[in-house]
């Protein structure tokens, strides 16, 4: 069992709050893709908020600008852990790499149909 483990109630809850705001802070700062990924976030989500869609379709809107920095977030775990046990190379730490490559190229695509077919829908 970890050591880490054990926090109950309010102290587990801010544990988890500090550790979450340290990923984001880390991701932010070391991961380009991140930065590019909330500047898009920046832009779709409040514009979001200005079409005439219904309430269901802006919230489906929000929710696949939102998904696509889940994703990279994930993505970038992965690599980090991948590069934590050996930077050599090995074609299962390349799958690995390249497997969460494609969850962000499918959560981005996903973006632009998703968009595409509320607005031209």
């Amino acid at each position: 069992m970890s050591p880490f483990k054990g926090q109950t109630g309010l102290k587990r809850i801010l544990n988890a709050a500090g550790y979450s705001w340290d990923g984001l802070r880390a991701a932010f700062g070391g991961e380009a893709a991140f930065r590019q990924l909330v500047l898009l976030n920046a832009v779709l989500v409040p514009l979001a908020f200005f079409l005439d869609v219904s309430r269901g379709e802006r919230a489906i809107l929000v929710a696949v600008c939102l998904l696509a920095l889940i994703v990279e977030l994930l993505n970038s775990a992965v690599e980090a852990a991948i590069d934590r046990i050996s930077l050599e190379r090995h074609p299962l730490s390349k799958n690995a790499k390249d497997m969460g490559s494609a969850a962000q190229l499918v959560a981005l695509s996903m973006i632009g149909l998703v968009w595409g077919i509320v607005l031209l829908g």
